[in-house]
C-alpha cells in the first residue's frame, strides 16, 4: 500500500477557502441588496443571469441526458424549489429586517439542522452529540437573536428578518437531506442547470409583480455577484474541493463563513460586532462543531469516499 503524504498543497486548502468567502460576501450582498433592488428581482435575475451563462456550455448535455432528466424532473423541481428558490428568496427579504451578522451565523446552523432532519427522516435515533450539539447551539441563537437576553426570544419573539432565516436554513437543511437521500443518476453540472431552471421559474411570479423601477449601477453589481461568483463559480470551486480533500475535511470549512460573514459586514457595512454577537455566535458554532465531531455511528462496512463526496452540501 503506497504511502500517502498527510500534508496537502496550499491551493487545495484555497479551493474552500475562497468558496466560503465568495459565500460570506453573498451574505453581505444581500444585506446591500435590501436598500438597493427589490428582494424578488434580486432572487430571480441572480438565477436568470446564471442560467443564460450556463446554457451554452451544458444545453448540449442537457439535450442528450433529456430521458433521464425527464425522469428526475419532480425531484429536480423540489430541490430547485427549496435550495435556490426559497433559501435564497427568503434571505433577501430576511435581509430587510436584520443584519448581515446575525445571518451568517444563523446560516451556521446549517449543518446542525442538515442532521437533524437526516436523522428524522432516516427514522434514526440521533447521536448524544447531536442532541448536546444542538441543545448548545439553540442556546447560542436565543443569545444571539435576543441581543444578549435569550428570556426576550419567548417574551417578544423573533424579529421578522431573524424568522425567515430561520426558514430558509430549514429549507436549505431539507435540500442537502433530499440530495443525498435520491442520489440522482446524473452529472453534476445538468443537475445543478436544472434545478436553476426551476428556481427561475417558481421566482418570476414575483419578479413580475415587483414594483417596475430602473436598476442603479449599485443594483447591477449586487445582481452580478449573486448571479456569477456566488451562484456559478462558488459550486465549481466547492466540487473541485470535494474531489480533491473529501467531503467530511470540505465540510469543516463552513464554519469559517460566519466569521468571514462578521468581519466583511464590519469592513463594507460598517456594523458592529456585540459581545452577544461573540458569544451566542461562538456557541452556535461549538454545537455544531460537538455534533459534527460526535454525530457518526458504526457502520457494517465502510464507506468508499465517493459516496462521502456525493453527501456533501
Amino acid at each position: 500500500m503506497p504511502n500517502q503524504s498527510p500534508t496537502l498543497p496550499l491551493r487545495y486548502l484555497a479551493l474552500p477557502v475562497v468558496t466560503i468567502a465568495i459565500w460570506s460576501g453573498n451574505v453581505v450582498v444581500t444585506k446591500l441588496a435590501a436598500t438597493a433592488i427589490h428582494p424578488s428581482v434580486i432572487a430571480f435575475e441572480r438565477w436568470l443571469l446564471a442560467l443564460l451563462l450556463l446554457s451554452p456550455f451544458l444545453l448540449h448535455q442537457v439535450w442528450r441526458l433529456r430521458r433521464e432528466i425527464l425522469r428526475q424532473l419532480p425531484k429536480l423541481a423540489v430541490l430547485g424549489l427549496l435550495g435556490m428558490a426559497t433559501y435564497q428568496g427568503l434571505a433577501y427579504y430576511a435581509a430587510e429586517t436584520t443584519s448581515a451578522t446575525k445571518m451568517g451565523f444563523v446560516v451556521s446552523l446549517v449543518p446542525l439542522l442538515t442532521m437533524a432532519l437526516s436523522s428524522l427522516l432516516l427514522a434514526e435515533a440521533p447521536s448524544l452529540g447531536m442532541v448536546a450539539g444542538g441543545v448548545l447551539s439553540l442556546f447560542g441563537l436565543a443569545l444571539l437573536m435576543g441581543q444578549g437576553d435569550p428570556a426576550s426570544v419567548f417574551t417578544g419573539g423573533l424579529s421578522p428578518g431573524d424568522g425567515m432565516m430561520l426558514v430558509a436554513c430549514v429549507a436549505y437543511a431539507g435540500y442537502s437531506v433530499l440530495l443525498r437521500r435520491w442520489a440522482m443518476p446524473l452529472p453534476a453540472w445538468p443537475s445543478l442547470y436544472m434545478q436553476i431552471a426551476f428556481a427561475t421559474l417558481f421566482l418570476l411570479p414575483g419578479w413580475a409583480l415587483a414594483p417596475s423601477a430602473p436598476h442603479s449601477a449599485t443594483a447591477i453589481g449586487l445582481v452580478l455577484y449573486a448571479g456569477i461568483p456566488t451562484s456559478i463559480l462558488a459550486p465549481y470551486l466547492w466540487m473541485q474541493a470535494i474531489r480533491l480533500l473529501g467531503a467530511s475535511r470540505t465540510s469543516i470549512f463552513i464554519n469559517l463563513a460566519p466569521v468571514m460573514t462578521a468581519a466583511i459586514a464590519v469592513a463594507v457595512l460598517g456594523e458592529t460586532v456585540h459581545l452577544y454577537h461573540l458569544t451566542g455566535g461562538g456557541l452556535v458554532l461549538l454545537g455544531v462543531l460537538l455534533a459534527q465531531r460526535f454525530s457518526r455511528r458504526p457502520a457494517p462496512r465502510p464507506v468508499p469516499d465517493t459516496a462521502q463526496a456525493e453527501a456533501a452540501e
